[in-house]
């Protein structure tokens, strides 16, 4: 690695390595932000950007402080936090700094809040898209065959925008979906995702340019931005909630397989999970529903 005169060359390196190690574009944006803002924070206007190796623990608190100052929720402060540390972490490994002050620094505990899942006569509709005749829409086999596969197979957004159409075995009816730092897993889908491709594909055009199954209206594949504007459209439209964004069908997906009676390590699997502790959070939605129907249905509930 070359000499690293200052903080930014510090952190292009270090960006330049993630790109080497096949992060996904999601993962490098947030990084980015997370590293220039804390770069922006040390670097005040008509000052040159320190040197890695001026930073110690004290500055390290002032710049956390700053965090809470600016009222960060605590998952925003662990992630920017964690941006920081592996930023220095990786400085340290190539010898471009002798001790490494961030690794002392402790990420805040982030509470354990439940995710809001919709339950599923609302997933459904959602899922259905019914919107009225009287809305024109550009690609609407195109969004149902999104949105099934949101639900049916519990994908991230990022994944499923990624697939590309020889990712798709529509024999055996399974994607091959690259995950978090490129993992490959396998997933099902069933049939009504079956009918939607076949509906879909039989409208894409076979002269796009662009390998990607989903496609925006230029004929490229279709971003992170569009098909969350989907999801929210289809979910304002249908079940009048702004709030519901795809990764609230994820989540549909594994409680509703959760309250079927499906193994937690198949559903860890599925979703591509690499700690079944991630996966145990499910448990504790379904807990949630349980109680409430005991709340609101047993004579001692009340």
């Amino acid at each position: 690695m070359p000499d690293v005169p200052g903080l930014d060359n510090a952190i292009q390196s270090y960006l330049a390595e993630l790109t080497r190690e096949n992060e996904s574009p999601h993962t490098l944006r947030n990084y980015e932000a997370d590293l220039r803002d804390f770069q922006s924070y040390f670097t005040p206007p008509g000052e040159a950007t320190p040197e890695p190796s001026v930073f110690n623990l004290p500055m390290m608190r002032e710049w956390l402080a700053s965090l809470y100052a600016r009222n960060h929720q605590p998952a925003t402060i662990r992630r920017k936090l964690a941006s920081v540390r592996s930023l220095f972490r990786y400085l340290s490994r190539e010898g471009v700094i002798v001790t490494d002050p961030a690794r002392l620094m402790k990420l805040p505990k982030s509470p354990k809040t439940l995710p809001d899942v919709p339950n599923e006569e609302t997933t459904n509709v959602i899922v259905d898209g019914d919107i009225p005749e009287t809305i024109e829409l550009p690609h609407p086999k195109r969004d149902l065959f999104l949105l099934e596969l949101l639900y049916g197979c519990g994908l991230r957004i990022s994944e499923a925008v990624g697939l590309d159409l020889q990712d798709v075995d529509r024999a055996e009816r399974w994607v091959r979906v690259r995950g978090k730092g490129r993992k490959e897993r396998q997933v099902p889908y069933g049939t009504k995702a079956a009918e939607a491709l076949d509906n879909y594909l039989a409208e894409r055009p076979l002269s796009a340019n662009s390998g990607a199954i989903f496609l925006n209206h230029h004929g490229g594949r279709l971003t992170d931005r569009g098909a969350r504007s989907i999801v929210k459209f289809y979910a304002r439209w249908t079940v009048g909630d702004d709030t519901i964004h795809p990764h609230t069908l994820r989540h549909a997906f594994a409680t509703h397989l959760l309250s079927a009676g499906a193994d937690l390590r198949a559903i860890q699997e599925l979703l591509g999970h690499a700690r079944l502790s991630t996966t145990q959070k499910y448990t504790q939605v379904s807990l949630t529903d349980l109680m409430k129907v005991y709340d609101n249905a047993h004579p001692k509930g009340h």
